[in-house]
């Protein structure tokens, strides 16, 4: 199906109105970006976040942003705010105000009380002379050359530009703080993500009496009954000091037959694989996945510390983690 020409003019039209309005920011990463990250790096408290109308739903996100990369963050509604909300904003904070005229009447009649109370003010906005952007400790310039509405009314290059220079505060703050993979799970444990990076073998294998295992000497139908009785398609083999010597797997018992063996008489020894797939119970669940399928096996053996058999592990045990 091919595009209405004037619906897909108008599409590309908005586009590079708002790529070149990101564009611009490039040049605006200055001293005063500098000194809002180290506001920021230096406060005691949270990112209060505000903003009305589409830069309130700016606000929102960018406050989001933040709060999951490291750095504390609300959101407050500076309407709500006037009527009590501000209580909610404490000597600690820091306060980063977004409005691109920079003259947002719920937010002005905010300052008053916010220098009485000597809390760091970033403002971000479209207008570096606005009275807001004057009064701010840093101010953050997301003038764009015009909106990609072509009645200039509906904020759209504007929002966007605001949208992006929140994404770069918080990405240079993370960066700052050193946050890892690690922390990022911890502020998002409900995810698929989180779940990816947060559980280990340890939290889902099969351990203690669960454990499929016969020792040497063990005939090989005592091995088939312990095989069965346990359900993971292998048992594995371990000597008197219980230290894992091999596995015996559906395969091996697919060419034991082959070969003619007896299943009552032969020690399991005479017919197991040393060679076996394995994993550290302290990786992540997420590795045991990649391993399994790199190796195109759904069992693996999970070892301790001391290179002893802790467990077991299948491939849908991590289907049922959801960490794959």
């Amino acid at each position: 199906m091919t595009s209405n020409s004037t619906h897909a003019t108008s599409a590309i039209r908005t586009i590079e109105i708002e790529k070149n309005a990101v564009a611009e920011l490039l040049q605006r990463i200055d001293a005063d970006f500098d000194v809002a990250c180290e506001l920021i790096l230096a406060c005691k408290g949270r990112v209060v976040v505000t903003g009305m109308g589409k830069s309130g739903h700016i606000a929102r996100k960018i406050a989001a942003t933040l709060a999951s990369t490291g750095t504390p963050a609300m959101y407050v509604h500076p309407a709500e705010a006037s009527h009590g909300d501000i209580g909610m904003i404490t000597e600690l904070d820091v306060v980063l105000a977004i409005s691109n005229s920079g003259a947002t009447q719920e937010i002005t009649s905010l300052l008053p009380v916010l220098k009485r109370k000597n809390i760091p003010l970033i403002s971000l906005t479209g207008d570096p002379d606005s009275e807001l952007a004057t009064v701010a400790n840093a101010n953050l310039n997301a003038s764009v050359a015009e909106e990609a509405c072509p009645l200039g009314l509906a904020p759209t290059a504007s929002t966007t530009a605001a949208l992006v220079f929140g994404d770069a505060l918080a990405m240079a703050l993370l960066e700052a703080r050193g946050f890892t993979r690690d922390d990022f799970a911890i502020s998002h444990p409900g995810g698929k993500l989180g779940r990816r990076l947060l559980v280990r073998v340890k939290d889902v294998m099969h351990a203690g009496v669960d454990i499929p295992s016969v020792s040497i000497g063990t005939p090989l139908s005592e091995a088939l009954l312990e095989m069965s009785s346990k359900g993971f398609g292998l048992t594995t083999v371990v000597d008197d000091k219980q230290n894992l010597v091999g596995v015996f797997t559906d395969g091996d018992l697919r060419r034991t037959l082959d070969s003619g063996s007896n299943i009552q008489n032969t020690p399991i020894e005479d017919v197991m694989s040393t060679s076996y797939k394995s994993i550290s119970s302290g990786a992540l669940a997420a590795e045991a996945a990649r391993l399994m399928q790199e190796s195109n096996v759904y069992v693996l053996i999970v070892k301790d510390d001391s290179d002893k058999i802790a467990g077991i592990i299948k491939m849908h045990d991590l289907l049922q983690a959801d960490v794959v």
